[in-house]
């Protein structure tokens, strides 16, 4: 066959590709296969306790109850799937509960009401087993401007809280602290308080931090906050002979500036560099980042468009970095009005339709961003759990089906491409497809048994890698 191109001048050109093609994998080395929680509970440090989320998920589960006792009584309010054909009476409930209950998980799906019984029966579960996936002492916000010996006084005992947590296996899977922001007003006070929480927690569990512990970074608009917190990181884990890369950080997307900067350019990348690779997430702030839009405070919620460029920008400057998002919180407390055990029928209805009200505002804002591919927010009380996750249930086991298909036929398209070696092509795609699965796996949407159906073993999925499974299926083939 003739040719034009000659070897050396071919391989020189290719070679010089291969230099790019890598840096640029680097950079974007895709979605991470790890855990990411669902959301995130900021609690006032003040407040903190070593058992805070367990007594939340008691709170949250007496909510639920109180105000949806049955299945069909919320799938009504949030108007699921199939709740137009549910029973009302309380008998006719009972029965449709029972002969559900003595169904097999296939016969269900095959029932109108299983979507609603299924999103129901799960919540209960995971507000008895891990109401809380992520939660935030919070320093900032939350905590407020106090004097400095009270704000110290807090540090430490906040910090002997989470180490008698970490003895008693009482603390989220996820856990930090929000500090407040480095800005000229209180960047002092901010340090500070990582000093004292950081140097009493780790004094007390003889230099051990709790998993996945992050320290949250607010209201950045410059990369040399980041790169100020990281130089920060690493005193700190010279003195207390910590491994160096130890401390994790996160930051704030709440302003303006940290969308576009003075240039006209978006700075997210830049600010995230700055971090030299210690930041794993950057979360959004509702209300600040539209106070500094200029809305009003009657306007400022999660549904006002202004957040949905920010979540768009941030998308589009750090997609595929592998840097967790996150969306803010719903403001709306479902929380009655009326309080007491002797409350007339007009009060108790209008707790009850004050509640339901509050479940639908964040039952559709979850939606809202689970939709736009924002898989984590964060929440600010426990009444807001059982929300956050009937809409996350509900979106995962609404889309369940369709991605089963596409999985599994990608799936088996894979296996013919690794014999021609397109394993990054294949690992980039198929990595956003089982995304899915570990996620709704990791929240409790789905259980493993469930994902064996796109024709993955279960080692394969323990991997959390399609890269690594494509290896794997491509040495089986050698």
């Amino acid at each position: 066959m003739k040719l034009s191109l000659q070897d050396t001048d071919k391989s020189q050109l290719l070679d010089q590709l291969g230099v790019a093609n890598r840096h640029f994998q680097q950079t974007y080395p895709g979605d991470k296969p790890d855990r990411q929680p669902v959301h995130t509970v900021y609690g006032g440090a003040n407040l903190f306790k070593s058992d805070t989320c367990v007594r939340m998920g008691e709170i949250a589960l007496n909510n639920l109850r109180t105000y949806a006792p049955n299945f069909t009584e919320l799938a009504r309010v949030l108007q699921l799937k199939g709740h137009e054909h549910l029973p009302s009476l309380e008998k006719d409930i009972h029965a449709l509960t029972e002969r559900l209950d003595a169904m097999s998980e296939a016969e269900r799906k095959q029932e109108h009401a299983w979507l609603a019984y299924s999103v129901y029966n799960k919540i209960i579960k995971k507000l008895q087993r891990e109401a809380v996936e992520d939660f935030r002492v919070d320093f900032e916000d939350g905590f407020g401007n106090r004097p400095d010996a009270e704000e110290d006084e807090t540090a430490v005992r906040a910090a002997q809280e989470v180490a008698k947590g970490m003895q008693n296996g009482t603390l989220s899977p996820f856990i930090g602290i929000r500090i407040k922001p480095f800005t000229e007003d209180l960047k002092a006070r901010g340090v500070r308080t990582l000093d004292i929480f950081l140097t009493t927690l780790l004094e007390a569990t003889g230099g051990k931090l709790p998993d996945n512990f992050v320290v949250m970074l607010p209201k950045v608009t410059i990369p040399e906050q980041m790169t100020t917190m990281v130089r920060l990181f690493e005193l700190i884990e010279q003195a207390n002979n910590l491994a160096p890369g130890t401390l994790k950080m996160e930051t704030m997307v709440e302003a303006t500036q940290i969308i576009m900067d003075e240039e006209g350019r978006n700075p997210l990348m830049r600010i995230i560099r700055a971090s030299e690779g210690r930041c794993v997430a950057a979360h959004f702030g509702t209300y600040d980042y539209t106070a500094s839009a200029g809305i009003t405070a009657k306007y400022q919620t999660m549904a006002h468009p202004v957040c949905d460029f920010a979540h768009h920008m941030t998308k589009v400057a750090l997609g595929g970095t592998g840097i967790f998002l996150s969306d803010g919180a719903t403001n709306v407390m479902p929380i009655g009005p009326h309080r007491g055990d002797n409350l007339s029928f007009e009060q108790l209805k209008e707790n009850r339709d004050s509640v339901h009200n509050a479940w639908r505002q964040g039952f559709h804002h979850t939606t809202h961003s689970l939709v736009n591919g924002l898989y984590q927010g964060w929440d600010l009380n426990p009444a807001q759990l059982p929300m956050r996750y009937a809409a996350t249930y509900n979106f995962f086991l609404s889309s369940y089906d369709d991605a089963l298909n596409r999985l599994k036929t990608f799936v088996e398209r894979a296996a013919i491409s690794t014999l021609t070696g397109d394993i990054f092509d294949d690992a980039a795609t198929g990595q956003g497809l089982l995304n899915f699965f570990l996620k709704a796996m990791n929240c409790g949407a789905i259980t493993e048994e469930e994902v064996l159906a796109t024709g993955l073993t279960l080692d394969e999925i323990h991997t959390r890698s399609f890269f690594r499974i494509l290896e794997g299926r491509r040495k089986q083939k050698a």
